[in-house]
């Protein structure tokens, strides 16, 4: 972890998970904690995702992926689609480890980690990493930083702070804890009605 400077690839289901991708984008707001990476084609999927399976108008995907490509344009990484043909990880996510070398980033982010295989990401020196574990890793660094982001987060949601880290704990279940946990709160994450 090197810090606000590092590249970090965000799949596409990341991104699609609401609350997690709030997370994610307030703590590369600053004081930004790390650097978001994307292509076209990964914010595509999310706009698909967006539509066909989490039901949002077309209007509204839209305008979040408009709205991110605004505020985030530094984090659009194009023409890496030539490396495609080299790459040994899951053919539906080779463009996510393409983007990911094409950066220079060393991690990507993403709840499909057996896309990623060890074998497949070691020459290019990248690691495949959970949600949860990242935003751990984030916690690590710099705790003050993220617990205001969760609070802004709360206020925005209009939720009491434990209630909306519950809701972070139904896709992020050792974040929750582990913020939870050092807070000295207490959360029943199986009350939580999603992220």
């Amino acid at each position: 972890m090197k810090g606000a400077n590092h590249r970090v690839v965000l799949d596409a289901c990341v991104l699609a998970n609401h609350g997690i991708c709030d997370l994610f984008l307030r703590l590369a707001e600053r004081p930004r904690l790390y650097s978001p990476i994307w292509s076209n084609e990964i914010l595509a999927e999310t706009t698909r995702t967006h539509v066909t399976k989490l039901n949002w108008p077309q209007d509204l995907a839209d305008h979040w992926r408009n709205e991110v490509q605004k505020h985030f344009a530094e984090a659009l990484i194009e023409d890496a689609s030539c490396l495609e043909p080299v790459l040994i990880n899951d053919v539906k996510d080779r463009h996510v480890l393409a983007t990911a070398i094409r950066a220079g980033a060393t991690t990507i982010v993403t709840f499909n980690l057996r896309d990623f295989s060890a074998t497949a990401l070691a020459p290019w020196e990248i690691q495949a990493v959970h949600p949860a574990d990242y935003l751990i890793t984030l916690y690590t660094i710099a705790p003050d930083v993220v617990v205001a982001k969760l609070g802004d987060m709360a206020r925005d949601r209009k939720l009491e702070p434990r209630l909306n880290l519950e809701k972070l704990g139904r896709s992020a279940p050792a974040f929750a804890t582990h913020v939870a946990e050092s807070l000295g709160w207490s959360l029943d994450c199986d009350n939580g009605k999603g992220a």
